[in-house]
């Protein structure tokens, strides 16, 4: 049932990025790779830019800066000034470099590190951050660059051009996948995400020299549209933060940053206190809103496990971006206020095809538990896609079918009173007697951690309001068999 397949039915990577990975895949983590000359002058120079620009000396920073560079494809950006004793690439002299920083390599005694070993700064340092007198900006900052973040090309990604979807035979298949081809995340939108992430990374290390910065969520989960946001999660060390506390400590951080230094590009930004505070953002260039959070690890965990998912069977993106689509027109896709996440309607999706009579899903993490570990280390979590083979279902339903099913299902089928929707036991089970899940009107479970997705919806209106939803649109698609009854096509295309 599980034929060997090394990425999903998708022709493997592009010759070039295939070198680069495997290459990656065989150097030793324990490596730490020596910094140049001009790589160790050229960052104090950048320590010493942020630490004038954050302390409001702009005037005299910007003096000794060239003019503004171009982010992307049209903000500027300021880049700090090249260092004086380096043309090009070329040296000037031996002596005017001192000793001690042509010896230095990464990890030599010689170098400072008693700032870069710090995750989070104290809240002396961070009180004195943003006037000029913060330890972290005395230290040559080199970050660890043995454990890094994936790049887009260690990521398994299909041709959008590719014949990978399935064949429409009756109309409100084909209506199905016509919303999708038309909304569906390109790979253009996903690189302009990624360009600010590395951009974002690359500035916030000046205050966390150890954190990476993660791309997460649906734009790379394989259920992102052409106007999905970007979620992005800062991780600042290994060990859990306290969202209430350290978190929004380190969101405040960011803020400022994001207020001060990257004022050219980076528009907005607001500290939001939920239960995991985020850093709501837009980013001129790409014209992307954002979300950071810090630490909410499970995040980076369920992304590529959501993106096996999308790509094991072929039918499952369409279907997961139509009851999206269908969610947010008849208001009902909002966590915010009082309704579902789309993460919990991905999840609800996937839960309706493991649970046919003829699954169209299994459980990944029950058939590969390895690849879906929840200890693995971060930076390896992104090799499980393309190392799970399609899924080969007896069940020929055709897209139509499946939408009309996934309403009846919730409407008239599952038991929201007492039962729990369960990707990772691929079943509905029992909720279990509890805080997390007693008296919830729905219930669904994180795949990793376990608690309740769907734990926004707290009022029995909003419940209500969901329940008649989905039994409305099946008994219209029941009936009808054209989408556009339930969610018009040509606005939401427009819309994308």
């Amino acid at each position: 049932m599980f034929p060997n397949s090394s990425n999903l039915g998708r022709p493997p990577f592009p010759p070039k990025y295939r070198q680069q990975n495997n290459f990656l895949n065989k150097v030793p983590l324990n490596i730490r790779p020596v910094l140049s000359h001009q790589q160790i002058i050229n960052t104090r120079i950048n320590f010493q830019n942020a630490m004038a620009l954050l302390s409001g000396n702009l005037a005299t920073t910007l003096a000794g800066m060239p003019q503004p560079l171009v982010y992307g494809n049209g903000s500027p950006v300021n880049t700090p000034a090249p260092s004086p004793t380096f043309r090009g690439k070329k040296r000037l002299s031996d002596q005017s470099v001192p000793f001690d920083v042509k010896r230095q390599r990464y990890r030599s005694p010689h170098r400072e590190t008693h700032a870069a070993n710090q995750a989070v700064p104290s809240p002396e340092q961070s009180a004195s951050l943003f006037s000029g007198s913060s330890p972290l900006f005395n230290a040559c900052y080199v970050p660890d660059l043995s454990i890094r973040v994936p790049q887009l090309q260690d990521i398994s990604f299909p041709d959008v051009t590719e014949a990978t979807l399935p064949v429409a035979k009756d109309k409100l298949s084909q209506q199905v996948l016509e919303l999708f081809q038309a909304c569906q995340q390109q790979i253009c939108d996903l690189n302009r995400k990624e360009l600010c992430r590395s951009e974002l990374q690359r500035e916030i290390q000046r205050i966390f020299p150890c954190s990476r910065l993660f791309l997460v969520g649906s734009s790379l989960n394989g259920f992102g549209t052409r106007t999905s946001d970007g979620d992005l999660c800062l991780v600042v060390k290994e060990e859990p933060v306290n969202q209430k506390t350290e978190a929004r400590h380190i969101l405040s951080l960011v803020q400022k940053l994001f207020s001060t230094k990257l004022s050219s590009y980076i528009e907005r930004p607001q500290l939001i206190r939920a239960k995991v505070p985020i850093v709501k953002f837009r980013d001129k260039v790409s014209r992307v809103e954002f979300d950071l959070n810090v630490n909410n690890i499970v995040g980076i965990r369920n992304t590529f496990l959501l993106r096996t998912y999308a790509y094991v069977e072929k039918r499952v993106r369409p279907l997961v971006l139509v009851v999206k689509k269908w969610a947010s027109f008849h208001d009902i896709n909002d966590a915010s206020r009082g309704t579902l996440s789309s993460y919990s309607l991905v999840l609800m999706v996937l839960h309706y095809l493991q649970t046919l009579p003829e699954p169209i899903l299994p459980s990944l993490q029950k058939n590969y538990p390895e690849s879906f570990d929840p200890t693995m280390q971060l930076h390896l979590v992104h090799q499980a896609p393309c190392t799970i083979p399609p899924y080969l279902s007896k069940n020929e339903s055709s897209l139509g079918e499946l939408l009309i099913g996934f309403f009846k299902y919730y409407a008239t089928e599952f038991d929201w009173s007492h039962q729990m929707i369960s990707v990772r036991e691929a079943k509905a089970i029992p909720r279990p007697d509890d805080a997390e899940w007693r008296n919830k009107y729905i219930c669904v479970e994180e795949p990793f951690d376990r608690t309740n997705t769907a734990r926004a919806v707290h009022e029995k209106q909003k419940f209500d309001t969901i329940k008649e939803e989905f039994l409305k649109s099946w008994q219209i698609l029941q009936d009808k068999k054209d989408l556009s009854f339930v969610l018009p096509l040509r606005a939401t295309i427009q819309r994308r």
